[in-house]
């Protein structure tokens, strides 16, 4: 299969800092330069070369996402059955799959879509009152910049994003952005439902009780993340979001039409399609270190395109900066004699800040863990 690469000679002569600088303060993110009618990205968006860097061409050897049905699987036990042991297998293998039929109404879905667009799309001067460089969720409940590494990363994310702390403990309604409050409200209620029953059917793939993970806290916070990504004038020089894994314990993520998502497996950057009323779901960290590496936590990232804006919404389950000190473990009951713990115990919180102070050496959070 051909590899065809997208990158650019990288030019790190320039005041990098200084550029960093001059974008941040303006506080108007990547849709601020797209906005003002660029035709040529900063070179702080500029990608260096790398193999991870590539776009796989079109093949028909190409692997596919599983697309998981979760019809009547409270009534069908039969189907209930098929469901789990294909949620075990795509974990096992991708750390990912795609679900439809799982409960959210696509009016629900079309309107956070929507709300997360009007939100990234209002007048400048209101959006700006929830800009800010310090992602602590501990200081505000909403924040809203574009690359929380920006000063630390190799290359500016093409994308900008808000983040709202969801649960454990909900932001008041004045304290979320009036343009999406009651979508944001009402979307992380019905998301956070799923992400319990995601879980049961996760427990019951690991021979656990029903209610084994949620007991241990997997679904005690969720972070919501709603994405923009503005159509890029040079797509083969930028990245939308770089190749990553989640640190929480799922993600369940809804994605627009545009289409960008790619996940690795077996060696190869594999498309994502966009699927009508579906939402992927993948594994994170967190799951990979309490299932001592069953499952496997998902390298994904986001192409750049040159038509949007896309618009993608991310729920993490993991409790993040919050303060907390509960500590995970590999699950006693998936250990042996044969199979020993493979990942150190660790906080979310430890897992979290692992995972936004990581360098340009592509080392993992995860990898920090390991025994």
């Amino acid at each position: 299969m051909g590899l065809m690469s997208t990158t650019s000679k990288f030019e790190p002569d320039y005041d990098r800092k200084a550029e960093l600088k001059s974008f941040d303060e303006t506080k108007t993110g990547v849709k601020g330069l797209v906005d003002s009618g660029i035709t040529h990205i900063p070179r702080i968006f500029h990608r260096p070369p790398s193999p991870e860097n590539t776009i796989i061409e079109p093949s028909h050897s190409i692997p596919n996402l599983a697309t998981i049905d979760m019809q009547g699987i409270d009534k069908d036990l039969i189907k209930r059955k098929e469901v789990i042991k294909n949620i075990k297998d795509a974990f096992e293998s991708w750390g990912m799959f795609q679900i439809v039929n799982h409960g959210i109404s696509n009016t629900i879905l079309d309107e956070i879509i929507n709300g997360v667009k009007r939100f990234h799309d209002q007048d400048t001067d209101v959006k700006k009152h929830w800009y800010i460089r310090d992602n602590s969720v501990e200081q505000r409940r909403v924040v809203y910049n574009s690359s929380f590494d920006l000063y630390t990363a190799p290359v500016a994310n093409w994308r900008d994003t808000f983040i709202v702390t969801m649960a454990p403990n909900p932001p008041q309604p004045h304290e979320l952005p009036p343009i999406c409050r009651d979508i944001l409200i009402e979307y992380s209620k019905q998301v956070l439902k799923l992400g319990e029953r995601v879980l049961q059917l996760v427990s019951e793939g690991l021979g656990l009780d029903v209610d084994h993970l949620t007991k241990m806290g997997c679904a005690e916070g969720v972070l919501l993340v709603g994405h923009y990504y503005p159509p890029c004038p040079q797509p083969e020089l930028a990245i939308g979001t770089p190749n990553h894994k989640d640190h929480g314990f799922i993600t369940i993520l809804l994605q627009d039409h545009i289409g960008g998502l790619q996940v690795f497996f077996q060696n190869q950057w594999i498309d994502v399609p966009p699927i009508p009323g579906a939402l992927v779901v993948n594994a994170g960290d967190l799951l990979q270190l309490i299932t001592n590496g069953k499952f496997v936590s998902a390298k994904h990232k986001v192409v750049a395109k040159n038509i949007g804006p896309r618009i993608s919404v991310a729920s993490s389950f993991s409790t993040g900066l919050l303060p907390s000190s509960k500590v995970f473990e590999p699950i006693k009951e998936l250990l042996s004699e044969d199979n020993g713990a493979k990942y150190r115990c660790a906080t979310a919180k430890e897992l979290m800040c692992h995972y936004r102070g990581k360098g340009p050496d592509g080392k993992f959070a995860l990898s920090l863990y390991e025994i």
